[in-house]
């Protein structure tokens, strides 16, 4: 059992990976050989548009053709039995670099072609568990009102479709600086996210630890 843990966030000490690496800690605690990435380690595009993977009598098979420095993570994508990727949430939806590897890891492996019913035909060799995991400002009670469960949901439906199985965890209220006093913000008290931090995050991260877990049994 092989487990990637994709961060996507610019920040290596921050929320997001200290999510994914207690994820990983409950995979390996069921067994499974884990790998973490840091995204923006790397240059990376997103897809180039360049079809190769659509190609009649394409030899891609799922794994995108483009050969630049993401393509050693999409590689360990393309071998993983589990797939854990981590964004914080930046205007409504993911980083950029998330996007960009999305893209790369999704359209390969997606078609352009129907079977005999309708269906998309994918090229899926083998069932992938796949999990985001969104950590943001924004408070649980906030969600609904702008929408976020349909915004950050969609990834979730196209990975579930791609590949067969995909959770969501999303971490609300999550706090940004180490020092509040250096930055111009007053729409979230830092006293409100200190409490946040001490009372709500380690119950976060046991989430997390339990969905890499529970990926991994399944």
């Amino acid at each position: 059992m092989k487990a990637l843990f994709v961060n996507g966030s610019p920040r290596k000490n921050w929320n997001t990976v200290k999510l994914l690496k207690k994820a990983m800690e409950g995979a390996q605690e069921s067994g499974a050989e884990c790998e973490l990435v840091n995204i923006y380690d790397k240059p990376f595009k997103g897809c180039v548009s360049c079809f190769a993977c659509k190609i009649k009598n394409s030899k891609c098979n799922g794994l995108c053709a483009y050969r630049d420095d993401m393509r050693p993570l999409l590689e360990s994508a393309f071998d993983a039995d589990v797939i854990v990727v981590g964004s914080p949430v930046y205007f409504n939806g993911a980083t950029a670099g998330t996007r960009a590897f999305l893209e790369r890891l999704m359209f390969p492996i997606d078609t352009y072609m129907v079977d005999e019913d309708g269906k998309r035909i994918n090229i899926t060799h083998k069932p992938v568990k796949t999990a985001v995991i969104y950590d943001m400002n924004c408070p649980d009670f906030f969600m609904d009102q702008v929408n976020y469960r349909v915004l950050l949901g969609d990834v979730q439906h196209e990975l579930e479709r791609l590949f067969g199985y995909c959770e969501i965890l999303y971490v609300n209220n999550t706090y940004q600086f180490s020092d509040y006093n250096r930055y111009d913000i007053n729409m979230f008290p830092e006293e409100m996210k200190q409490k946040q931090l001490e009372e709500h995050f380690p119950i976060d991260l046991q989430n997390a630890y339990n969905l890499g877990k529970r990926l991994s049994k399944r």
